[in-house]
């Protein structure tokens, strides 16, 4: 185990106060909020200096970097979609810094390549990803990212003549597009960067060849910042959604034929429920949480004058639904009951008709079907086996393999276990352990964990080359399903939303101590990890209990949970978490936000923080203000850095050598904090 050898850099105490519902709130480096100031670029350059000198200096580093290559340089498949008889996918072949566009004519047919991002010249970080295909498979629109960023640009290509049209939209937010029946001409709805009215929502529609300026517009949302305009379709008709980011989130939904030069019909206005349409030949079927806290899909009857007339085709259950998808004259829904996934098959009527067969450690998700044709397309992987992508044909009733990923991870080895424990509250709360098999029947061993715990996200088996890596050396994983997610329907997820938020903390605590109470580990030897939503997870509790962890990897947070608002859009996640804005959100926010939380004078366990300038999800203002507080408030000898990239955002698109490289570094930190073998 190394410390470092030097005191962190020096980051400048500049207090600004803030008056919040009359409680003044201090805020040691705001300063660190401009990224682009000459202060915070030589800040981070010294930050950087300081994390390569304590990486960097850790035996067996080019022992695991070769391991990490081992695992992520491999074959990968994924964001297939379908066409007819063509697939479109992306893959990357072993070693290449970026993965490729394909097509391939018939399930068996071979892979050709469409579109390499290599050939752009513009760099190792661009990204290329199929974004819609057209009924015909004539035409494939694409994005180009750069590096993390969450804008895109976005282009067109032709199948037939190997080509990128001319008709590009500029780099920004594409929220709604169609295809024109004919594939002549498409329509969109898009925010770009460039816009000299930002914040003005309209889709608008484009003939193939003419320039953007000529567009015409076909729908006007408004104007305004918490204002989304998205669209859907079908072979006749073009639907428009309207949200409004209020105090609740209210939609509107308006419906046209293509081939109408009237205006569009209100089929819904001011809904304040989960309202998810889908456009099927005849029919709006569409998911809502309207009367069914854990969703059920209707089909809507438009009615001359009066509200539209609601239908259950998939009524609720006490398993929440979590993907959905029409195929030929069938809808497919996936629920998920702990810790299995269940997918069933449902005609237009809701009678149900066939089940899926879903072995118990397998996670499925539905990635994509169509009303024209008779294959679900799905994803499964587990705790020991990569993804795979499968086809579903109706027809056969058989699973068919299309792609597998291969990597070498003995996954024989290795099995998991299921367990119990009580929160604070009493609560029974299930976690996975998983390891090799020689491993789960010890004693004390080192244990990596994480969750999530918000926005309704379950914790189902998937495979992580970071786990992986760690297994392979004598780790245990650690998966809690603490509350925030929805692995027991929509009251496992409001018990810890929005002022609620403290019950997920507790659950993951109340986690660390049951595994170090029955000797399966000790403090000196249990580490936690978690990005975004996790990251804050595993922020909170490093404030609020450092005694109990010896390393954190703390990956593209958000910590100052009473600013995160202002930045960005994360607005939008009001409704998760509530803002400072609200008194009684504000109180609940400053008990547990964890740059507020930092206690001088303390001993913290070893942390790395992860983020990267092209975050625009979770603004790395928060990884910089956090780094700064808790070195300064710090006296344990036990390292805190940032592990910082200019290109990193929250898209995971950094050429395969740069992940390779970061994989390692978090890697080697983990490995010299908990002395594993390497």
């Amino acid at each position: 185990m190394r410390g470092l050898n030097s005191a962190p850099p020096f980051s400048p105490i500049e207090p600004v106060t803030d008056i919040l519902h009359g409680v003044p709130v201090t805020d040691p480096y705001r300063w660190l909020e401009d990224q682009e100031s000459p202060r915070t670029l030589q800040w981070l350059e010294n930050q950087t200096r300081y994390a390569r000198a304590y990486l960097d200096s850790i035996p067996g580093r080019e022992r695991i970097r070769t391991r990490i290559h081992e695992l992520l340089a491999v074959e990968t498949y994924d964001s297939l979609q379908k066409a007819g008889n063509r697939y479109f996918f992306r893959k990357r072949l072993p070693d290449q810094e970026q993965a490729c566009i394909y097509m391939r004519e018939g399930p068996q047919g071979e892979d050709q390549l469409l579109l390499d991002p290599a050939r752009r010249s513009t760099g190792p970080y661009t990204a290329l990803k199929p974004f819609r295909v057209s009924p015909d498979g004539r035409l494939l629109l694409y994005e180009i990212k750069e590096g993390g960023e969450r804008a895109g640009t976005f282009a067109l290509f032709d199948v037939k003549s190997r080509t990128t049209l001319p008709d590009v939209l500029p780099r920004g937010y594409l929220r709604g597009f169609a295809f024109a029946p004919d594939s002549r001409s498409f329509y969109y709805s898009h925010e770009s960067l460039g816009a000299t009215r930002p914040f003005y929502r309209a889709a608008y529609h484009h003939v193939l060849g003419a320039p953007i300026t000529d567009d015409q517009e076909v729908f006007c949302a408004g104007e305004g910042e918490k204002l989304r305009l998205c669209l859907i379709s079908d072979a006749n008709r073009l639907g428009f959604l309207v949200y409004r980011f209020l105090e609740k989130t209210r939609t509107d939904f308006y419906l046209k034929m293509f081939d109408s030069s009237g205006p569009p019909e209100v089929i819904l206005a001011e809904a304040e429920y989960i309202f998810g349409p889908r456009l099927i030949p005849g029919r709006i079927l569409a998911i809502t949480d309207r009367d069914a806290p854990n969703l059920r899909i209707v089909e809507l009857v438009p009615q001359e004058n009066k509200a539209p007339k609601w239908i259950d085709v998939v009524p609720e259950t006490a398993m929440r639904i979590t993907r959905w998808v029409v195929v030929g004259k069938h809808i497919f829904v996936s629920r998920m009951r702990h810790p299995r996934t269940y997918v069933s098959q449902f005609d237009f009527s809701g009678r149900k008709t066939d089940e899926l067969p879903i072995c118990d450690d397998i996670s499925v998700r539905l990635i994509g079907g169509s009303p024209d044709d008779d294959e679900l397309l799905m994803e499964g992987e587990s705790f020991t086996q990569p993804i795979s992508i499968w086809r579903y044909s109706e027809g056969s009733g058989k699973c068919l393999l299309f792609a597998r990923r291969k990597v070498p991870f003995a996954s024989r080895y290795y099995s998991h276990t299921q367990v119990a424990y009580e929160s604070s509250d009493g609560t029974r709360i299930p976690m996975f352990l998983v390891g090799r098999e020689d491993v789960l029947e010890r004693g004390a061993q080192p244990i990596v964990m994480t969750s999530y715990g918000g926005y309704g996200t379950s914790m189902t088996p998937q495979f992580s080359v970071f786990v992986a890596f760690l297994m392979e050396r004598g780790c245990v994983f650690a998966l809690p399903n603490i509350r925030g997610g929805s692995e027991f329907g929509v009251q496992w997820h409001k018990a810890a939303k929005r002022r609620n938020r403290q019950t997920a903390y507790d659950d993951f605590l109340s986690a660390a101590e049951w595994l170090i109470k029955t000797g399966r580990t000790s403090p000196g030897k249990l580490a936690i990890f978690g990005g975004s939503n996790s990251g804050l997870l595993v922020g909170a509790a490093l404030t609020q209990r450092p005694d109990l962890f010896r390393a954190v990897v703390c990956m593209v947070p958000m910590l100052d949970m009473l600013r995160y608002h202002l930045f960005d859009n994360a607005h939008v996640w009001k409704h998760e978490f509530g803002t400072a804005d609200d008194p009684d959100d504000f109180t609940a926010l400053r008990r547990y936000s964890p740059y507020h939380q930092v206690r001088q004078e303390m001993a913290y366990p070893a942390t790395m923080m992860v983020s990267g300038a092209a975050d625009r999800n979770c603004n790395p203002l928060h990884a910089r203000k956090m780094t700064a507080r808790l070195q300064a408030a710090n006296v344990s000898d036990h390292p805190i850095f940032l592990d910082y990239n200019t290109f990193r955002g929250h898209s995971p698109v950094l050429p395969l050598s740069e992940r390779i490289e970061a994989l390692t570094d978090r890697m080697t930190f983990l490995c010299d904090q908990l002395e594993l073998s390497v």
